[in-house]
């Protein structure tokens, strides 16, 4: 008998082939049987999905929960949004391997690049591991998703050089402990190696975080080190993720896919019809280094996340030209600063040079809306924007005029007035630009940083928000084309095994949804972080039941008690996808 029969729905099965109405029959972790008229009285359990969309189990490619599963070991929002399997230890950035000592150092470091809480990541972890398989024996069997970990670069750096990793390129010595550290922890479970050479990430003290002090052989010699395991990947972000690779990130990401011969991810290809040169260049970078024997992979995100910005406390406003002179000084100093009429020129005129890259989309002052506010003088301009309240006070609302309008709101609040930017990319000839990419083989679905960036962003959504748009919205491709890029394409790229489409005798990781009805809700705060500290959430509309090898995991938009995610494993759990 099969425990659970979900009967009469429109199965769309990762393939890309057209929907067709069918049963699934799950018995243990599997898929046992899919057919057009399996009999009720053969389940202990059936679920009437007439009218529902049956399809597999999403598979978010860039993660960072990391930290957050110890916790919640159901990664919600994503869970809750139908993704049953995630890719965490991007950017570089991991929990282990760690000496005792240098535990603080990585929970700071994650705070400054990650956005993460200090308070949860001391009250809600043990940090009693010092490898990277005691690091994922204390997740095993305690997740409600399944989640494959990368090695970060920063943590093998840190634990092999000590304070030593910033400020210094390793000698020929250290970076074969590395390679060795790096080789351990993979044969304990890790799928691959992440870096950041990006000049956006900085650790606790200000410095940049560790690997952005390896020398090229380095991070070459971590690559092929991680290529001579089975079913391994790469991942990297480098300044060129931002705007234009250089010819140097061009010959250090080719010769880390060609040494390896693995694919290389890259995080996050930000589609801007405004920018249209910058982003054909960024996808060209993907033929470059396939003539070099390599492949490149861009991450796209098929919807506009939300975030929040504020003069109060880092964000992307810190990454606009020469603006953290500013914006990094003392709070009291900081506002003091924003009466300055000069100072304000400098920041706008900087905010508008082509050298603020991708961050330019964020630089159309007029166009953000007020949140929070603190001062009583600024009460009732929540929700209203900037220019608009500009010319409200005699203003053209644009420009330099809209930039000193909302500085004197800033100013008034203290500093803490949260500002919601609309970005410059929502426009037609952008999103015509996104659908024309999301097909490409060398395109990748994701970068949703979920679990990250925690109290300024929430992309975990992207998936139910996406087919909502797909099936409701701008219906930019056909559903079945949708769920295949955020099921079967990344489950294929990092080589899961069984995973990625519904097939007889793979694992039962399952979403029923409505198609009238799927989409993400509003962003709230929630206060549940260790610690009472917050995070911006967004429950899911329209999603009946997710089943992660072949147990229920969310069902009526909640998280059930079950716990049947897995660590997924190099080797065991993903196969070898070459980049050749």
């Amino acid at each position: 008998m099969y425990d659970y029969l979900i009967r009469g729905g429109n199965l769309i099965d990762g393939s890309g082939s057209p929907g067709r109405q069918a049963d699934i029959a799950i018995s243990g972790d599997r898929i046992a049987a899919i057919g057009e008229s399996i009999s009720p009285d053969e389940a202990k359990r059936v679920i009437n999905a007439e009218g529902k969309v049956v399809c597999p189990g999403f598979v978010d490619p860039h993660t960072h929960y990391d930290a957050q599963l110890f916790w919640d070991p159901y990664a919600t929002p994503s869970s809750l949004h139908g993704v049953t399997s995630v890719i965490a230890g991007n950017c570089g950035f991991t929990l282990a391997p760690v000496e005792p000592e240098d535990a603080d150092y990585l929970r700071r470091m994650m705070v400054k690049v990650e956005g993460m809480p200090l308070t949860a990541l001391e009250q809600g972890l043990p940090w009693d591991w010092r490898t990277f398989g005691e690091y994922l024996s204390r997740l095993d069997g305690k997740l409600g998703v399944n989640v494959a970990f990368l090695v970060g670069h920063s943590a093998l750096r840190r634990r092999v050089m000590g304070a030593d990793s910033v400020g210094n390129e390793a000698t020929e010595e250290q970076v074969d402990e590395m390679c060795k550290l790096l080789e351990e922890s993979i044969e304990a479970g890790g799928i691959g190696f992440s870096t950041s050479l990006a000049y956006t990430h900085d650790d606790g003290d200000g410095q940049p975080v560790p690997s952005r002090f390896a020398a090229n052989s380095e991070v070459v010699a971590l690559s092929r080190t991680a290529g001579t395991h089975e079913g391994t990947t790469l991942e990297i972000i480098v300044d060129g993720c931002m705007d234009r690779f250089s010819e140097d990130e061009l010959s250090l990401l080719s010769e880390m896919s060609s040494e390896a011969n693995r694919p290389i991810n890259w995080n996050v290809l930000t589609v801007d019809s405004a920018h249209r040169e910058r982003v054909e260049s960024q996808v060209e970078a993907s033929a470059r280094v396939a003539e070099a024997g390599g492949r490149l992979v861009a991450l796209t995100m098929p919807i506009l996340v939300g975030m929040n910005m504020s003069f109060g406390f880092y964000c992307a406003l810190n990454r606009l030209p020469k603006w953290d002179s500013i914006v990094s000084l003392p709070l009291d100093e900081r506002v003091e600063k924003l009466r300055d009429p000069e100072v304000r020129k400098f920041l706008y005129e900087q905010s508008q040079l082509p050298e603020a890259g991708v961050f330019l989309r964020l630089t159309n002052w007029s166009t953000y809306t007020i949140g929070d506010t603190y001062a009583s003088e600024n009460e009732a301009l929540s929700g209203r924007t900037v220019g608009e309240i500009a010319r409200e006070r005699g203003g053209s609302g644009e420009g330099q005029n809209a930039f000193d309008t909302l500085c004197d709101i800033v100013v008034a609040d203290g500093g803490r007035t949260i500002l919601w930017p609309h970005p410059t990319d929502d426009d037609d000839s952008s999103w015509q630009m996104r659908s024309e990419l999301w097909v490409e083989d060398d395109i990748l679905i994701g970068g949703s940083d979920a679990g990250a960036h925690l109290d300024r962003m929430c992309g975990a959504p992207y998936t139910s928000q996406w087919l909502g748009d797909t099936i409701r919205g701008r219906k930019q491709l056909s559903l079945e084309k949708a769920v295949q890029l955020i099921t079967d394409r990344p489950a294929r790229l990092f080589g899961l095994r069984d995973r990625g489409r519904l097939e007889e005798g793979w694992f039962a990781d399952v979403v029923v949804f409505d198609p009238e009805t799927i989409d993400s809700g509003p962003l709230r705060m929630a206060d549940d972080l260790p610690g009472g500290t917050s995070r911006l959430y967004s429950e899911a509309k329209g999603i009946d039941i997710i089943f992660c090898n072949g147990e229920p995991i969310v069902e009526g938009g909640e998280s059930c008690e079950n716990l049947p995610g897995l660590v997924l494993k190099s080797g065991s759990h993903t196969e070898t996808v070459t980049a050749r």
